[in-house]
């Protein structure tokens, strides 16, 4: 009995531990209704000979309904094409478990915006908002991304998910494949 009591004091603390804290960016409750938003969390990054491309998810609930905000910001020494979401663009998750989730976009035709910065760098932003049907919300809470296809206005892309990646941006670890597990939970109230 005393092993079985110290092995549950072991490990608490260790599942405890484990859980990522929410980190509510915006959290608004007035007349007009709710909104709820976790703050940016950076979920693809690829650098290659002067050009980069980053996706950042924030996850929110708009008066009930569940959804993902994406920003991709893209930066290059040349002119930058724009990539669209119009109204049939869809994200595409692919599970590990072998399920493919597909998120709708919610927002109206975009192609973001194209600016210099000091360095004299070409940087295209494009951000859209994109909703899942509660089913879908379910298969994302058990378990991890593997893969991501964006269906653009005229082009689809695929970006491979990552287990785990130190930035080169701001030197932080990302664990873009747990993405969901971690963060639903925070936006599900």
């Amino acid at each position: 009995m005393k092993n079985l009591i110290a092995v549950f004091a072991f490990l608490l603390p260790l599942t405890v531990l484990a859980q990522k804290p929410c980190e509510i960016d915006v959290n608004v409750n007035d007349s007009l209704g709710t909104y709820k938003s976790t703050k940016q969390y950076m979920i693809f990054e690829r650098s290659f000979a002067g050009n980069s491309t980053n996706i950042y998810f924030s996850l929110i609930n708009s008066n009930g309904v569940l959804g993902v905000e994406t920003q991709i910001l893209q930066r290059s020494d040349e002119f930058i094409k724009a990539l669209c979401f119009d109204a049939n663009t869809k994200i595409y998750l692919q599970l590990n478990n072998g399920k493919i989730v597909t998120l709708l976009n919610a927002n109206q035709e975009s192609c973001g915006t194209l600016l210099r910065d000091d360095q004299n760098k070409n940087n295209r932003i494009l951000t859209g908002t994109f909703a899942f049907a509660k089913e879908n919300f379910e298969y994302l809470k058990s378990s991890p991304v593997t893969f991501m296809r964006i269906k653009f206005a005229g082009e689809t892309i695929d970006y491979p998910f990552k287990t785990s990646f130190v930035s080169e941006m701001d030197n932080a670890k990302y664990e873009p494949e747990n993405y969901f597990i971690n963060y639903l939970k925070c936006i599900e109230n």
